[in-house]
């Protein structure tokens, strides 16, 4: 989708990229914001009773995962349709769904390791941080990426499914962990590289903030992907 904002918009005269990166990662730490507020409130008022019963996760966890997919993908289509302040709000309810997506994780990693999302969460700021700067300083056009990320991210997806029906097994499940952690790490760099070249080619303010909290949803995901993957792996029998 920023892919397709480069070859959109006219080029735009003026500077300004400091604040229109101001704003999206005002809007993507926000949003993470939400995520863990909302985890954690569900946990500690007993709302993870609405996610996971004795014989497993319940119905309304799945129809928070599918919505919440469902949602992403159709505001991400309709990014440049709506206006910047309604795509910032999806955003929002986008990470409330997430928060209360990961609260078993969460919950789960409270009862095993509480450690463990600690260091899951500052691995994953410390990779998201190098690779955004990789993505925004590096000279090397890395477009080339696009696809393949595209590939994996689909196949994780994918195995995500499946992993809800049948349980897979402890070495495959640390492989898909860290092929996680690598997708989504080279997606903040690619996503960054391309919204600082997009910049160059905005029309005027509106598109400039459409294309930041589209930019924003993207690297919210990758950041989150990122932290649920490497949980995976410090938690790991």
């Amino acid at each position: 989708m920023i892919r397709q904002a480069q070859q959109s918009f006219t080029p735009s005269r003026g500077g300004g990229i400091d604040l229109y990166l101001k704003k999206i990662f005002a809007l993507m730490f926000g949003a993470v914001a939400v995520t863990a507020i909302t985890s954690f409130i569900t946990i500690y008022l007993g709302g993870i009773n609405l996610l996971v019963s004795h014989g497993g996760m319940t119905p309304f966890f799945y129809i928070l995962i599918f919505g919440g997919l469902g949602l992403s993908i159709w505001a991400q289509a309709r990014a440049f349709s709506m206006r910047p302040t309604t795509a910032a709000v999806l955003l929002f309810l986008y990470a409330v769904i997430i928060g209360l997506g990961i609260t078993p994780m969460i919950w789960g990693g409270l009862a095993v390791n509480p450690a463990s999302i600690v260091w899951a969460f500052v691995i994953a700021a410390l990779m998201f941080g190098f690779m955004a700067m990789f993505g925004y300083k590096t000279a090397k056009d890395l477009s080339f990426l696009g696809i393949f990320l595209m590939m994996g991210m689909i196949g994780l997806i994918l195995v995500g499914v499946v992993s809800m029906i049948w349980s897979l097994g402890g070495t495959f499940s640390t492989i898909v962990c860290a092929i996680g952690v690598l997708v989504f790490a080279l997606f903040t760099a690619y996503d960054m590289q391309t919204l600082k070249r997009s910049y160059a080619v905005l029309g005027d303010e509106t598109q400039k903030d459409q294309l930041a909290v589209l930019g924003a949803l993207h690297l919210y995901i990758s950041f989150i992907a990122m932290f649920q993957y490497l949980l995976g792996l410090l938690n790991r029998d």
